[in-house]
């Protein structure tokens, strides 16, 4: 599990195609990555991948044709930047919300305007994602943690302070790219049990 607060940004190094999947090399820019462990997890833009090689400054990670067909991780260029978070411990603060990891779909930025010293961030959806989306409720989007501010048919809408922009990959992202979309936990687990609840009603 993970908490959607960032811990560094750092850039992929090599990717490589293995038999219809890949293996990504990523440097850990300013991740802290002391203790480093074979088989940890590390979400690298909200994906939660596995860490099969490492040296002091890089790690590696196979990505499946499922977690490929799901998430950005197939787009990426050499030397694009990533954001990074390990998994969190038992004492750690949840400084954000409950992340798996599990991208749930792809988004795009749609739209990126000042406000104030902040900026105002709009994402389009899949339909299938918007229904679990809510005004003031969480969104994973590549990995960080945000709050909805607005959300309609088509997106929904984040604010970002200057902090998270410059300590994330957020930096770079322009619109028109995509994004990985993990919608909030809880509200996949409400939907399991009211569909649960109303097929036991019409028993």
């Amino acid at each position: 599990m993970f908490t959607g607060i960032i811990e560094g940004v750092g850039s992929l190094a090599h990717a490589e195609t293995r038999g219809g999947d890949a293996r990504f090399v990523i440097n850990v820019g300013s991740l802290p990555f002391d203790n480093v462990q074979l088989g940890e997890s590390i979400a690298v833009n909200g994906v939660c991948l596995t860490v099969v090689e490492f040296d002091a400054s890089s790690f590696a990670v196979d990505a499946s044709t499922e977690t490929l067909s799901l998430t950005t991780l197939g787009r990426l260029q050499p030397a694009a930047l990533v954001n990074l978070e390990r998994a969190m411990r038992p004492t750690d603060r949840l400084g954000g919300h409950l992340v798996s990891g599990h991208v749930d779909g792809l988004g795009q930025v749609a739209g990126i305007e000042e406000d104030a010293r902040a900026q105002r961030w709009r994402f389009s959806a899949p339909a299938a994602l918007l229904r679990y989306i809510a005004k003031k409720g969480s969104i994973c989007v590549d990995g960080v943690s945000l709050t909805v501010n607005a959300v309609d048919e088509r997106g929904f809408e984040v604010a970002l302070i200057p902090h998270t922009v410059s300590h994330t990959a957020f930096a770079q992202t322009r619109v028109g790219d995509a994004v990985n979309l993990e919608i909030d936990l809880v509200a996949r687990y409400v939907e399991r049990l009211l569909g649960e609840r109303g097929q036991g009603a019409g028993a």
